[in-house]
């Protein structure tokens, strides 16, 4: 495995607030945790920017949890950090739905934030 330490903490200080406001079902506070120009990929088509990551968020059924496990990281320059996760949406009204997802988190004057988001049913 290649991760390091760092890299690990890059992405936990990312993705645990995006977790927090998945689980709180808070669409705006998810948007701001990614870059102005986010390539975003979920399960849907895709979008650039946070508008259209807000909207995707908020269409997902209140109750939706997010839980993910950190496989492998890369430090593709200081200030961008790949992350490769295993993740599981759960649900309240059907089974949990396990997805591969990718992220290019970037150093910007505010602090790291997603810059690219690719969801992979492997299934």
């Amino acid at each position: 495995m290649s991760t390091t330490t760092d890299d690990t903490a890059v992405l936990r200080g990312v993705l645990d607030p995006w977790k927090a406001a998945v689980d709180a079902h808070d669409p705006l506070r998810v948007a701001a945790l990614f870059t102005e120009d986010a390539i975003f990929q979920g399960l849907h088509p895709y979008s650039v920017g946070r508008k259209g990551i807000a909207e995707y968020y908020d269409s997902q059924p209140p109750g939706m949890t997010a839980e993910f496990e950190i496989l492998e990281t890369r430090r593709l320059a200081d200030d961008l950090v790949l992350g490769y996760l295993d993740t599981e949406f759960a649900f309240t009204d059907r089974p949990p739905l396990g997805v591969k997802l990718a992220v290019l988190v970037r150093r910007t004057a505010d602090g790291w934030s997603i810059a690219h988001y690719q969801v992979s049913r492997l299934d």
